[in-house]
Parts: structure tokens; sequence; C-alpha cells
């Protein structure tokens, strides 16, 4: 999600959108407009199946406690959420099970995970680095944002290990194994510098890179700061608000996607879609950059297919909160860019290929847009499945470029038909063999897909998965 409700300087009207849900939670449900499902009725295609939902529990089950990424660790899921995080039991998917939760607030709380070690991003400042903390504003020059890290050997007791501040906080931020076995690095995506804030001053044309000692972790620190898009800078951006036309002004990233096997990452970078080569860990660099000024506000997530050979950016457009899946808004816009990747080394290229988007009207109370999803593990094809907010989840082809076409679908009516109140999925990912979805308002969500074009998926079998750094995989 572009904006965080905690953090005082994002941009987006989100924190009004949560303003509004508050009003809201006692009213009695109207009925959707025709065509769009009723207040927490379902819609799906007939090749899903929804196994299981485990409801957001206390002290995680009031409305601003958004649920939020997804990381896995052999049979369990570790669920983001703005006051923490919570571990389930997915041995059997249709019947998840709560291990732990940990309260420690700080928003958007993205996770992830490698080996015994959990990483958490903190993206609202802070009075402190502590799980006790309490919000502050960003002005305060002792306000403290950026990664914390936990010890998950006991997933029923995860144990606090240490926290890195890093500059404008820690939005989200990508997990890179080291080439040495040694280390893991980090790479922190964070943006939207002012002026007034001492530890995130303009220009933040930056990303912050974490090294990680394995067997060390309380000696995690900041071992670089590169600036991403050099003396030019990135897009100026073009002046706009919700649902008008607009493009966010580049100051740093928002999501980063690496492939590590390839030496290849890509940036979503507000206003700007970027290539890097990682082959060097520490010293990531770009070698392409790309901009979309016609139909993308906010660059915002990235995805590779299996061979490195296209990236899947997505334009949240609205930041999230707003109802960007309507017919004025048409095809185009607040969807997913399909961009192959040409040419080698240095010379490599973004080249466009088409747009994707989800064929559904949704209701203008359900905030619906591009978001967070992954590769689902079929030889020989491209196809992902993919988070819409209230626009439910999707399972879409892009093996031809040029003509993505969806697969399977599967959405819950509004929360309301009276107030736009800010829910549905937040990450939709595949994981040996189930699709897993962190629903804002609903919880934990387990999907079959019963579809002949995705069957050879079963057998592809993972100990871990971060979405945001993608393994190859060989069926």
């Amino acid at each position: 999600m572009a904006p965080g409700t905690q953090r005082r300087r994002r941009l987006f009207a989100l924190a009004g959108a949560i303003a509004l849900s508050l009003t809201t939670l006692g009213a009695a449900p109207a009925s959707a407009a025709p065509g769009i499902p009723g207040v927490d009725e379902v819609s799906q295609s007939r090749n899903i199946q929804h196994l299981a939902n485990i409801p957001k529990q206390a002290p995680f089950d009031n409305v601003d406690a958004f649920g939020t990424d997804i990381a896995f660790t052999d049979d369990h899921a570790i669920v983001g959420n703005y006051n923490g995080f919570t571990i389930y039991d997915i041995k059997k998917p249709s019947k998840p099970k709560i291990v732990s939760q940990v309260l420690c607030p700080g928003s958007q709380n993205d996770v992830s995970v490698s080996g015994d070690l959990l990483f958490l991003s903190t993206d609202s400042s802070r009075s402190d680095n502590s799980c006790a903390s309490t919000g502050q504003p960003a002005t305060n020059q002792n306000s403290w944002e950026g990664i914390k890290i936990f010890d998950i050997s006991d997933l029923a007791n995860p144990k606090y290990v240490a926290a890195v501040e890093t500059k404008c906080g820690s939005h989200t931020h990508t997990l890179v194994p080291g080439k040495n076995g040694k280390d893991v690095y980090l790479y922190v995506s964070s943006y939207s510098p002012r002026p007034e804030f001492p530890d995130c001053q303009p220009p933040h044309d930056l990303i912050s890179v974490v090294k990680v000692p394995v067997r060390n972790p309380a000696a995690a620190a900041v071992v670089n700061e590169p600036v991403v898009f050099g003396p030019e800078g990135g897009n100026p951006g073009i002046p706009g608000t919700f649902p008008n036309h607009y493009v966010t002004a580049t100051s740093g990233c928002h999501d980063i996607t690496a492939y590590p096997d390839k030496d290849l990452a890509a940036g979503a970078c507000m206003g700007d879609g970027v290539l890097f080569d990682i082959s060097d860990r520490e010293h990531p660099r770009i070698i392409e950059q790309v901009q979309d000024d016609t139909n993308f506000a906010f660059w915002h997530s990235a995805t590779f297919n299996n061979d490195g050979t296209k990236v899947v950016f997505t334009d949240e457009l609205g930041g999230g909160g707003q109802p960007a899946c309507s017919a004025g808004i048409g095809a185009v816009r607040g969807a997913d860019a399909i961009y192959d990747i040409t040419g080698r080394g240095d010379d490599r290229s973004l080249r466009f290929a088409s747009y994707f988007k989800i064929p559904r009207e949704q209701a203008a109370t359900e905030n619906c847009v591009a978001h967070n999803g992954s590769l689902i593990p079929v030889k020989g094809r491209d196809i992902m499945v993919q988070a819409w907010y209230q626009g439910g989840i999707s399972v879409w082809d892009f093996t031809d470029s040029a003509h993505p076409k969806e697969l399977a679908h599967w959405e819950r009516g509004p929360l309301s038909t009276e107030q736009l109140i800010v829910g549905g999925s937040w990450s939709a990912y595949y994981y040996n063999g189930h699709i897993y979805s962190s629903d804002i308002q609903k919880g934990l969500d387990v999907f079959a897909l019963h579809d002949p074009r995705t069957a050879s998926a079963k057998s592809v079998r993972m100990d871990e998965l971060n979405v945001q750094t993608q393994g190859r995989y060989r069926g």
C-alpha cells in the first residue's frame, strides 16, 4: 500500500477513508449496485474453492489494524499487521491454526523470513524502536523508523533481537541472500521526504542496504545508501488528485523485487520503473529506467516471470484507499503493466507489452486497485495470482505478453454500501499447492485452485517463500 495511516507525511487520502470507516461499523448494510455482490456476499469463478478463513484476533481485531504482507517458512505463514504479526500453522491448509501473535505496532509491518530470522518493516514515526513504542511526529528528532529483527526458532515464542534505523523508515524491504552464505541483505524502500523531518530530508533518491550477519543478527547495520537516480533525479511528477490523472513525483522507491539467481532486481519507484544489477549485493545499480506518464500514477510493486524475461509492474492509483475499479477509471489505469526484458547485461531494456486489469466493476465504496501477487509455478507458462483489495483475488496468464487473460477469480462484496471502509485482499500468494490471502479486515483466507492449466504447480514444493525474493522453479 502506498500511504501509511500512522505516518504523518503520507500524501494520499487513506487516513480519511479509515476515519469514514469508523463511523459506519454499526450501519445496517444496504444492497449493492446491480451486478456487484452485496455486503459480504461472494462472487467467484467455478475453478476456485474457498477452504478456510481465520478472522483477525485481539488485539488485531479493530478496523485500523490492517492485515498486510505474508511470508512463508516450512508449514507456516507469517502475516504482518499494523499492530504486529501473526504466525499460522498451515500444515493442513483447510484448517489453519494460530501459533502465536506478537504485538508490535508500527505500520506497515511487512514481513520476510530467512531461516530462524524474521524481519519487520516499520514505516510510522515511533517514540523508540521497542514493541512498546508509541506514535509521535516525524518532526521529532528522536523519532524512530526502520527494520526490526526477531528470532523465530521457537515459532510459539518469537524473540526480539535487534533494530536498524533507516532514513524515512522502511515502507517495504526486500531480502537478498549474500553470496557467501553468511549474510543476508535487506533492500529498504522508503519515500516522501520533507524539510521538516530530521530523519527524512529531501532529496531522497536512495534506498538503504542493511547487512545482517546470520549468526550475529544483533550486528545488523546499514552498509550503503545508494542513490538510485543520480543527478538527473527521478520522475518530476504531474500534479493532480484521484480520480483525475496524476503522476507521483519520485522521491524514493516503494518496493523492490529481487531475482538473486539472475543478479537482477526490479524497482517500483513511485514515478519510475527500474531494473537493477545486484551482482554486488552491497552496491545495486540501475541499468534501465522507464516511465508511463499516460496511465501510471504510482509504481507500486514488481514481479518477474520465472525466466526473468518479463516484469509485471503494478500501478497503485489512489494509494490503495480509493475505488479505482470503475467504468470511469477504465481498464488501463490502476492496472498491471507487462514489460518484456530485452538485451543482455547493461544493455537490457524494458519494453512495454500491455496492461491487465480485472474485468469486473467494483462498487464506489470498495477500495480496489492492482496490489501484491506472486507467480504460480506452472512450467512453461507465466501465471500469477494477485490481490486487488476489495476487488478480491485474480489468477491470470501473461504468457503472451501482449494478450493477458484471467483464469480465475474470487471476491467478497463491499464491507459497506454506505461508506468506503478500507479492506480486501492486501496480498494473495501461491505456496505449496494453495493460495493464501491476507485480508485487511477479514484475516487469513485459504483457497484451492482446480484448473488443469495450473495443476502442475502442485508438484513444486518450497521450504521458504518471500515473494519479493524470487527463486527459480523447475517443476
